[in-house]
């Protein structure tokens, strides 16, 4: 069928993709396409093995919309929305991921189709922070089939899938997660489609999920790396892959190894005096880190959340012998601040703290830029909803963030 015009249509959509958005080219290449039963497949769907479409619905979309939807696919598989949902409840969990890929389709020049998900205040947010305000009896659907799950509750493994693939199934299935080095799909998967379109896939099982989020991954990894070299990767995408592709660890473990890389504990070659000998040995020289941190007490970061962080920080400074001087602000810096505290002794909030209406990040570095030592590190404990000083200091600033805030300039590490 070379001449099908609805396949040319879907080559010439995946080589635009190749030529003109290579890291999503890349992670469309390795899905092979096979038409569907038009009975579960109304417009395209995907099972993170094959990109399955509806013959109909590809026909009548132009090609820019053919393209968006090829990379939809894509995303969905390379962002592992298949290995994500754990409990929560499927229809929600795909309203979410829609959400979550969209604007950065939109953002990257593609053309979303008539009936996209698509809301502006859902930029830059992850399907997991977008779930909770998806409600339980939404109208909304996708334009898509996403048919790596079944809707019984979580994920599940091979013992509780009732409907096993069979043998041409598990064929075209291993051909299409095999690794190859052109990274295309198997031809032979794209060949053993039948008459009346493709059935549906079966769920995932267990081990193929994880298999496929790892090597997913993989993929995701090796396309930034091609479409960064030809200079073509930029925006909400450049962003995502450097998220996704960093180290995911815990903010405590974060602060400990901010807070231990300032440590000014180093070696001295100093000649000793001469009642300890002529030899001039190695010895440690330490000095107090001076350490300011803040507490934000505008309302949005709870006493609770406070004290585990002052506990964070309490079993960080006895090592590196940290002296902290304490602020709290909302807008103005508490009147019976600041207050000091050595490195051995105790970390803990001075008083229960009513919060306040704003927030404004000013008054504690104006305070910190009039003493006559500046503080080693300014931490800062907040949710980065406020006025920030319009030039960055001389001194480094740590941001423990609680939500999704950007911050103009400092480390920020993000809370939850």
């Amino acid at each position: 069928m070379a001449n099908d015009p609805v396949e040319l249509k879907l080559t010439a959509a995946r080589t635009r993709l190749i030529l003109d958005k290579p890291f999503l080219g890349a992670l469309v290449l390795r899905l092979p396409m096979v038409e569907a039963d038009p009975s579960w497949c109304r417009t395209t769907a995907t099972d993170a093995r094959t990109l399955y479409y509806n013959r109909a619905f590809i026909e009548v979309l132009s090609l820019d919309h053919v393209q968006f939807m090829l990379a939809h696919e894509a995303l969905h598989c390379a962002l592992a929305h298949f290995a994500r949902r754990q409990h929560r409840v499927k229809h929600r969990w795909d309203i979410a991921c829609d959400h979550a890929i969209n604007p950065i389709l939109v953002e990257d020049g593609l053309r979303p189709p008539p009936g996209t998900l698509l809301l502006d205040e859902f930029k830059d947010m992850t399907a997991e922070e977008i779930y909770p305000y998806i409600k339980d009896d939404t109208d909304e659907e996708t334009l898509d089939k996403h048919a790596y799950d079944d809707a019984e509750g979580g994920q599940r493994g091979d013992q509780n899938n009732p409907n096993p693939p069979s043998p041409q199934q598990e064929k075209g299935l291993s051909a299409s997660t095999e690794e190859t080095n052109s990274g295309g799909g198997s031809p032979q998967a794209e060949q053993d489609l039948g008459q009346g379109g493709a059935p549906q896939p079966p769920p995932l099982a267990s081990m193929e999920r994880d298999t496929l989020a790892v090597q997913w991954q993989q993929r995701l990894a090796g396309a930034a790396q091609q479409a960064m070299q030809a200079g073509k990767l930029g925006g909400a995408l450049a962003r995502l892959v450097d998220h996704l592709l960093q180290p995911q660890l815990p903010w405590r473990m974060l602060l400990a190894r901010y807070l231990t890389s300032i440590a000014r504990d180093d070696y001295s070659y100093m000649r000793p005096s001469r009642r300890e000998g002529n030899a001039i040995l190695p010895s440690l020289r330490s000095h107090h880190l001076e350490l300011t941190v803040v507490l934000d007490t505008s309302g949005s970061v709870t006493e609770v959340e406070l004290n585990e962080f002052l506990a964070e920080v309490n079993a960080i400074k006895g090592q590196m012998q940290a002296r902290i001087t304490l602020h709290t602000c909302d807008t103005v810096l508490a009147a019976d601040g600041p207050w000091q505290v050595e490195a051995w002794e105790e970390l803990k909030l001075p008083r229960t703290f009513q919060g306040g209406g704003g927030t404004s990040f000013l008054p504690p570095f104006t305070w910190a830029e009039r003493q006559d030592r500046q503080p080693d590190l300014l931490v800062y404990f907040t949710d980065a909803q406020g006025e920030f000083p319009a030039q960055e200091p001389a001194f480094p600033v740590l941001w423990l963030v609680k939500g999704r805030s950007p911050v103009p300039w400092g480390q920020r590490v993000q809370l939850n």
